[in-house]
C-alpha cells in the first residue's frame, strides 16, 4: 500500500557518508523534529535525473528553505558510495544524498520499481515529499516517465513560493 497524506514515514535505515565513511540512520530518526523535503530518484547518474532533478533542488535550494524547510534530501536505490560520488560531481553541498542500497525504504513506502525490463533491479518512483517531523504532509509521485511534479520548481510552488 502506498503512503498517503498524515502518514507517518516507515522506519528504515538509509545510508550516507560520514566523516569516517559509509554511515547509516534512521528514517526515524532523520525525519524526528524538522521538516524535509524528500525527493528520489530512479538512479543515480541517470540522464533525467542528472540533468534535471537533482540539479534543480540545487539551484532552489536556499528557496526552498526560505519556505521553512530544515533538509533536504535525494534518494536513490543505489548503495551509500554512488550517492556520494553523485553528489560530488553534482556539486550537491547541503543536499543530504541518501542512499537506500535494498531498496527497503521505498517498498516500505510502496513507491518502489520495478525496472528490470531495462536492466535496472528494483528501484524506486521518482516523487518528492514534505515530511514534517516524520508526518508526510505532501506527496508528489510522478507518472510513469514523466518529470514534473516532483521537480524542485513545483515543490517550490506547493511550499508556497
Amino acid at each position: 500500500m502506498t503512503i498517503k497524506l498524515g502518514d507517518r514515514v516507515p522506519e528504515a535505515n538509509l545510508g550516507r557518508m560520514g566523516e569516517k565513511g559509509p554511515e547509516s540512520i534512521a528514517t526515524t530518526d532523520y525525519f524526528a523534529g524538522r521538516r524535509v523535503v524528500l525527493f528520489s530518484v530512479p538512479g543515480a547518474f541517470t540522464p533525467t535525473c542528472s540533468a534535471k532533478h537533482l540539479p534543480g533542488f540545487i539551484e532552489h535550494q536556499q528557496q526552498i528553505r526560505d519556505q521553512g524547510v530544515d533538509a533536504i534530501a535525494c534518494m536513490s536505490v543505489n548503495d551509500t558510495f554512488v550517492m556520494h560520488a553523485w553528489g560530488q560531481q553534482a556539486s550537491a553541498e547541503g543536499i543530504d544524498m541518501l542512499a537506500d542500497g535494498n531498496g527497503e525504504f521505498a517498498e516500505k513506502l510502496g513507491l518502489d520499481l520495478d525496472a528490470t525490463a531495462w536492466g535496472m533491479g528494483f528501484r524506486s518512483q521518482r516523487f518528492a515529499m514534505l515530511v514534517d517531523d516524520g508526518v508526510v504532509k505532501e506527496l508528489l509521485v510522478e507518472a510513469p516517465g514523466e518529470f514534473r511534479v516532483s521537480s524542485a520548481e513545483h515543490v517550490l510552488q506547493v511550499l508556497g513560493g
